[in-house]
């Protein structure tokens, strides 16, 4: 008989028992297990798309007119009349104002007395030259005397050709006195009134041009790049809001 025999035959009636017991607790262990089932939880989903990267930008500006005309008179005066008003559409030829024309109509009198008198000298001398070439053709002058009297009537003519020039200049400083617009379009500015003194160049008057207008808007550094060609733009007004600009 061997050593475990002899042990299991000493042990109470009750030690089969609790072996018994303990594998019917091994297998019911078992049995549980492998009843266990899965358990589902629920799972959100998302779909990975490129994201939508366009950004609206909108900013305060104004549109203005591509070109801009300021006008100002080409002589110097005191300003008489204004024609215009801000807001007026005036075309092309249009006077817009006027600057007292007296001391300019004074000096288109004097150009014309200047030039009459140069006139009757050119008529004075020819004749002395006409009696010189017949004197020396008959040989009753020297050359001499027929050269002085060429000379003479050249300059004469030169005299009157410079007085003819000066009455164009004086007739064309009248005709200055009337600033006039020099292409269609809307008064936007006046900048000098009846009653003032202006000199030449100095502008009285702004006129947007009729035609192709530009959009002016103040953009942050940071957002510059934003603005490349090609990209599409879209201008709209708070007076009309079915306006709008593309």
């Amino acid at each position: 008989m061997s050593l475990f025999s002899s042990i299991i035959g000493r042990l109470p009636a009750v030690g089969p028992v609790l072996l018994v017991t303990a594998a019917l607790g091994l297998a019911g262990c078992s049995q549980e297990k492998a009843e266990v089932k899965d358990i589902i939880r629920p799972v959100k989903v998302v779909e990975i798309a490129k994201a939508h990267d366009t950004r609206m930008l909108s900013y305060s500006g104004s549109v203005r007119a591509r070109t801009e005309s300021a006008l100002a008179f080409r002589v110097n005066g005191k300003i008489t009349e204004r024609l215009v008003d801000i807001g007026q559409h005036v075309a092309s030829g249009d006077v817009l104002a006027r600057i007292d024309p007296i001391d300019y109509d004074l000096s288109v009198k004097s150009a014309q007395a200047a030039l009459d008198a140069a006139e009757r000298q050119v008529e004075t001398v020819e004749l002395a030259r006409k009696r010189a070439e017949q004197l020396f053709a008959k040989n009753f002058a020297p050359k001499s005397q027929l050269e002085q009297a060429t000379l003479t009537y050249d300059q004469a003519v030169a005299t009157r050709d410079s007085a003819l020039s000066t009455l164009a200049q004086a007739k064309n400083q009248v005709g200055y006195t009337d600033l006039k617009a020099d292409r269609d379009g809307i008064v936007t500015t006046v900048s000098a009134d009846v009653g003032q003194v202006v000199g030449s160049g100095t502008p009285v008057i702004t006129v947007a041009v009729d035609g192709e207008k530009e959009v002016l808007i103040a953009v942050p550094e940071m957002e510059i790049a934003e603005f490349k060609p090609g990209k599409a733009v879209k201008a709209g007004f708070w007076s009309d809001d079915a306006l709008a600009l593309d």
